[in-house]
């Protein structure tokens, strides 16, 4: 069952769509900080279920942490995807995804909803009618 699925409308979250033009896989990832802490978090999307599965494992990964810490996460599962080590402590239920590793066209997909995560951290702040929202398409 996804964790965390489904989008709020609410201007005080900051909102990155990403798309996967190789697989299709097309994701948004919503965030809310307050004093650095990811208070909450949500994603929404179509795609494979490894895009799909992971986007939901972030989320449960990084809601409640601060942000020094949820970045500590996305970099351990980078490493993972990319063969480059497991930390089991950090991943939690996310190392189940280690396999995409060896499937490199797969990594994209793995990766998708940890872009978009890793962009709401990083966007700068213009407030809109609708929010503050940055689209890659």
């Amino acid at each position: 069952m996804p964790r965390h699925k489904g989008l709020v409308d609410d201007a005080s979250y900051v909102t990155v769509h990403l798309k996967n033009p190789s697989c299709g896989d097309d994701m948004r990832v919503q965030t809310k900080i307050e004093a650095d802490v990811i208070t909450d978090i949500h994603h929404d999307g179509s795609g494979c279920s490894i895009c799909c599965a992971s986007a939901s494992m972030m989320a449960e990964l990084v809601k409640g942490e601060h942000i020094e810490q949820a970045q500590a996460k996305k970099k351990a599962f980078y490493q993972m995807v990319s063969g480059q080590g497991i930390d089991e402590e950090l991943l939690a239920d996310a190392i189940s995804l280690q396999g995409v590793a060896k499937l490199p066209p797969r990594i994209k997909c793995a990766t998708l909803g940890w872009k978009a995560f890793e962009q709401t951290l990083s966007v700068d702040t213009v407030e809109y009618d609708e929010g503050v929202t940055r689209i890659d398409e």
